[in-house]
């Protein structure tokens, strides 16, 4: 392995996790974001996964502690990349935004780094001619809670060379995670693949007045055993990128368009899901969680 130090650009929920998750397991991190606002937010949001790791995977205090000092915040990009091995965008799923950010990377990372996307539903050939190294450059997408859903989607455009793509298999596994390997570019990958209509589903029945989003939820963790339902998971992977993926889809299926407009107006009200403590529930401790959301 060569690579040693990574940077993580965008620190929002799952970014927040991965560059956490990266430093806990012994790589040298650096958290960038826009601004210092958003990286002091950063710093608190993976400050407060300590709980989660203690209880979830057992870690100590010392063990988090550790993953802690491996960290830097910066809102600066050009020191951020100046040394990395690696950089991790997980900026918002925005091709306009992703363009440009991945057009000015490539005049400050080194030559040699490796650039992955966390995106959700954009294929890496879509960039790999703004980043100036499309041999160098493929996707890695993790799911919510990186620290128990240890899965890391990992695909190629067509000019990704197979040893990069090797090399962040094994990066993968260093961190915890288990390669998804895909073979061929695919919007959404498998996980979301899978997940989407779930979601578009659950959506439209919610827009249609047949349920309540918790209605829907209990139906669907009830009748499969399911820690949450549609509307928990969207409130975890955040309304922000609900939306994103949602209006996307509706340039392509217009009957999503009224979806896309609801996330818009939850944005609109300030809420996010967990990253701002509202969404279609109340985090930290969300109604779903409970034994009597279950029984009714």
């Amino acid at each position: 392995m060569t690579i040693k130090k990574v940077t993580v650009a965008g620190s929002g929920v799952l970014g927040s996790q991965i560059a956490f998750q990266s430093a806990f397991k012994g790589f040298d991190v650096t958290v960038y974001d826009i601004s210092q606002d958003a990286v002091d937010a950063a710093e608190k949001r993976i400050k407060g996964l300590r709980h989660a790791y203690r209880h979830d995977i057992a870690a100590t205090d010392e063990e988090f502690n550790a993953g802690i000092a491996r960290l830097k915040f910066t809102d600066d990009l050009a020191g951020a990349v100046k040394d990395a091995d690696l950089v991790i965008e997980a900026i918002p799923e925005n091709p306009d935004i992703k363009h440009d950010f991945y057009k000015k990377l490539a005049t400050l990372a080194p030559s040699e780094a490796i650039f992955t996307s966390n995106s959700s539903t954009l294929v890496p050939s879509m960039f790999a001619a703004d980043t100036g190294r499309p041999k160098q450059f493929l996707n890695m997408h993790f799911s919510n809670q990186v620290w128990l859903n240890n899965t890391a989607e990992i695909m190629g455009s067509p000019e990704t060379d197979p040893a990069i793509y090797q090399e962040i298999v094994q990066y993968a596994r260093d961190i915890g995670m288990v390669p998804i390997q895909l073979k061929k570019e695919q919007p959404g990958y498998i996980l979301n693949s899978l997940l989407m209509p779930l979601n578009a589903a659950a959506g439209m029945l919610w827009l249609k007045g047949i349920a309540d989003p918790k209605m829907i939820d209990r139906t669907w963790m009830v009748a499969t055993g399911a820690p949450w339902g549609p509307f928990g998971i969207l409130d975890a992977v955040g309304i922000r990128t609900a939306y994103n993926i949602t209006l996307a889809a509706a340039k392509r299926n217009p009957t999503v368009q009224p979806l896309a407009d609801a996330f818009k107006k939850m944005l609109d009200e300030g809420k996010l899901g967990v990253e701002s403590g509202e969404g279609f529930y109340q985090y930290p401790n969300p109604e779903y969680k409970t034994k009597k959301f279950i029984e009714g």
